[in-house]
């Protein structure tokens, strides 16, 4: 009998439309499978649920569905509001868990346990809308080292970042950081070559698998043996201190001088053709069907 596997992807967050590539992108790979049984599960931006375009509420799910594949980004997908839903309706789903996608979702708290694993991170201050006057913003310019990166606190992909060199960038940053969060992280501005790494649990005999780390999209990047090696060390641990499960993408700029530094990590990377992670997958010998086949067999395997 064939696994019922239902593909969640859309959702009422900024990232619809990447989100939407991203559960094509795993239907695509898995529409002519053998092993599973694969349904469309589209949440409009109403956050109103369609099992293969027939309005359903998450608990008509619970028969009708044995394993679900988290294809969403942005808020609702990563935030853990819909980890939380399956979890209450106890139907499994590949990606990590509810309390790990909200700490890894919060830019903030994911710094802190970068911090605690004694992996560097740009300094950073949160800045809310109630606290976004004039006055304040003075003071920021004032006192926090330029150029600096404004971005909002809880969003995925690259939405609603800025780069800041003038007390005027800083007011137009951070109200564009508002348009996707309540909240505006402002963080020091580190130049370097931009890299990513994603880990992939239990996979080829290896209980943390990094895949090969690339830059700005490319791979594999030009990082020397050493900086490779510490890449691919922080991303395993970063993994683990969040305590995020089946795979994560982590982001790093690395200095010429002042070594690596973690930026964020993303706990539903995505999947569609111009993603970094088929690409790093690509490069260590993996389809995408072979991927998603692993990941799915991990959360069932709960």
């Amino acid at each position: 009998m064939k696994i019922r596997l239902a593909v969640f992807r859309g959702g009422p967050s900024n990232e619809y439309e990447v989100s939407l590539r991203t559960g094509q992108s795993v239907l695509s790979a898995l529409s002519s499978s053998e092993k599973y049984d694969v349904h469309d599960v589209l949440i409009d931006k109403e956050g109103v649920w369609h099992l293969d375009g027939v309005p359903v509420s998450p608990q008509d799910l619970v028969n009708k569905i044995d394993v679900g594949f988290n294809a969403l980004h942005g808020e609702y997908g990563e935030d853990g509001t819909i980890q939380k839903i399956l979890e209450n309706i106890r139907i499994p789903f590949t990606g990590s868990g509810s309390l790990a996608s909200a700490l890894g979702m919060n830019k903030s708290l994911a710094k802190y346990a970068f911090k605690q694993q004694d992996i560097k991170t740009p300094i950073h201050i949160n800045l809310s809308k109630i606290e976004a006057t004039e006055e304040k913003l003075h003071d920021i310019f004032r006192s926090f080292p330029f150029p600096n990166v404004v971005k909002p606190l809880s969003s995925g992909s690259s939405l609603g970042i800025s780069i800041v060199k003038t007390f005027q960038d800083l007011k137009n940053a951070v109200e564009k950081a508002f348009e996707y969060s309540p909240v505006a992280l402002i963080e020091e501005y580190i130049s370097g070559k931009d890299i990513s790494c994603g880990v992939i649990n239990n996979f080829r005999d290896q209980e943390l698998y990094a895949l090969i780390p690339t830059e700005n999209g490319a791979c594999p990047s030009s990082l020397n043996e050493s900086e490779k090696e510490a890449v691919i060390n922080a991303a395993k641990k970063i993994h683990q201190a969040l305590g995020l499960r089946h795979y994560s993408h982590s982001d790093f700029v690395v200095h010429p001088r002042r070594g690596i530094y973690a930026l964020e990590v993303n706990t539903l990377p995505g999947l569609h053709q111009e993603s970094i992670l088929p690409k790093s997958l690509a490069a260590v010998g993996c389809t995408l069907p072979e991927f998603l086949d692993h990941i799915i067999s991990q959360a069932l395997e709960r």
